[in-house]
């Protein structure tokens, strides 16, 4: 098993940043690739970011790509997502998720354990 417990979200206006952190527990923490996604209200959820077991490849969905870093420390059992030039459509809770296999990264039902999500809000 493996818990992860998302934090740093909130409000913020237009044009501001965030850097949410999701810290894992149980299990070996390197095993895991590890994904970011967002559920807006009505919405389906979505793939944000992945970054793989070392670090050493990551992937952006295409609206974030130049806004969000995703990074990990493995020493501190943790992944971030920094967000930067945030816009009201980025409104949505954003949930962590933990992969071993490391297919399908933009596929939820692929990932084995998630948070709980932090809610982020953006105003105009």
């Amino acid at each position: 098993q493996v818990q992860l417990v998302e934090s740093g979200g909130g409000l913020v206006q237009a044009g501001g940043s965030l850097r949410l952190s999701c810290a894992a527990s149980g299990r070996t923490f390197s095993w895991y690739h590890m994904g970011w996604f967002r559920q807006a209200p009505g919405k389906e959820r979505e793939f944000v970011a992945h970054i793989s077991r070392s670090g050493g490849s990551t992937y952006y969905a295409d609206f974030v790509k130049g806004r969000f870093t995703i990074s990990r420390d493995n020493g501190k059992n943790t992944v971030y997502l920094q967000m930067n030039s945030l816009k009201p459509e980025d409104t949505a809770v954003y949930y962590c998720a933990a992969d071993a296999s490391g297919l399908q990264i933009g596929v939820p039902s692929t990932y084995d354990y998630w948070g709980q999500g932090t809610q982020v809000a953006v105003s105009s």
